[in-house]
């Protein structure tokens, strides 16, 4: 297993962690390449009952790796904006198989929690809506920023998670939200301070361990098969095709401009603030001037 993720068995509990701590735990191909290896780990091994997902350092994850992405050639597949013509299926195939990797925690015969503090946005935001349960620190932040431009969310569990109005809250703004507004509108089963966090998903993650596996296994399995039922996987496909294409729009090629010339924290600021108007390619004036 890659050291991008470390693993843990304690009494029953996986523990898989993210352990980019110097890059807030950003997604590249080798992470959630060692998370699904992870995951099929704990599944294989009969004395674990739970999986407990969590970040090193200051957070949990903050999406994918700009930094590491940008400077992907044209040739490795791992580039996230392709010179034109554009192939969208080249997009699909990667952005398809990294889906299926952190889906590996919804797929998994065995509940997964994931333990939040800091920041779990975007592609970040994907991995957590993918675990079972969403314990977060009251101060954590959860969201899809991308949603703004140049992201689509890849596993498309918002609406699953939260129905269509407050899903469409969220990635009609790309806005975060805090634990404590994720726990008040069902994303997130508990907020707690910071400092009892560890401690609350030990207290979750005890209680269900001592629930034999084929119990656990047969309960998950209903209720996922419920949302599958609705045709998960259909705006799922969707979804990774969509997230091609705003990175190849006029507004998403824009966006990699700007971040170019401006670099990528400058860029993302903008975009976050709506302070940037992407489509004319210029900065918003402030009303009345």
């Amino acid at each position: 297993m890659s050291d991008t993720v470390t693993y843990q068995a304690d009494d029953r509990i996986a523990r898989i962690t993210l352990n980019r701590p110097e890059a807030m735990n950003a997604l590249i191909p080798e992470l959630t390449e060692a998370l699904e290896d992870a995951v099929e780990r704990a599944n294989a091994d009969d004395g674990i009952h739970v999986i407990v997902v969590s970040g090193s350092g200051d957070g949990f994850c903050g999406g994918y790796d700009l930094n590491y992405f940008a400077q992907a050639t044209e040739g490795d597949g791992h580039n996230l904006t392709q010179d034109m013509p554009w192939d969208p299926m080249k997009d699909y195939a990667f952005m398809g198989e990294s889906t299926r990797r952190l889906m590996s925690l919804w797929r998994s015969a065995k509940p997964t929690i994931a333990q939040i503090h800091g920041h779990a946005v975007a592609g970040g935001s994907d991995m957590a809506l993918c675990c079972d349960l969403i314990i977060m620190a009251e101060d954590a932040t959860i969201g899809y920023m991308p949603a703004r431009v140049w992201g689509c969310p890849t596993t498309a569990m918002w609406t699953y998670r939260l129905g269509p109005q407050m899903a469409k809250r969220m990635v009609l703004t790309g806005d975060t939200i805090d634990g404590t507004e994720a726990e008040r509108i069902g994303l997130a089963l508990k907020a707690v301070p910071a400092d009892k966090l560890a401690e609350e998903v030990d207290g979750l993650a005890n209680r269900m361990a001592t629930v034999p596996i084929n119990q656990l296994t047969m309960n998950k399995m209903v209720v996922n098969q419920a949302i599958e039922a609705m045709g998960l996987s259909e705006p799922q496909r969707l979804a990774i095709v969509f997230d091609g294409i705003p990175r190849h729009s006029p507004e998403g090629l824009a966006f990699k401009r700007r971040s170019e010339t401006m670099g990528w924290k400058q860029a993302v600021r903008e975009r976050d603030l709506g302070t940037y108007d992407w489509t004319a390619d210029r900065p918003i004036n402030p009303k009345g001037k």
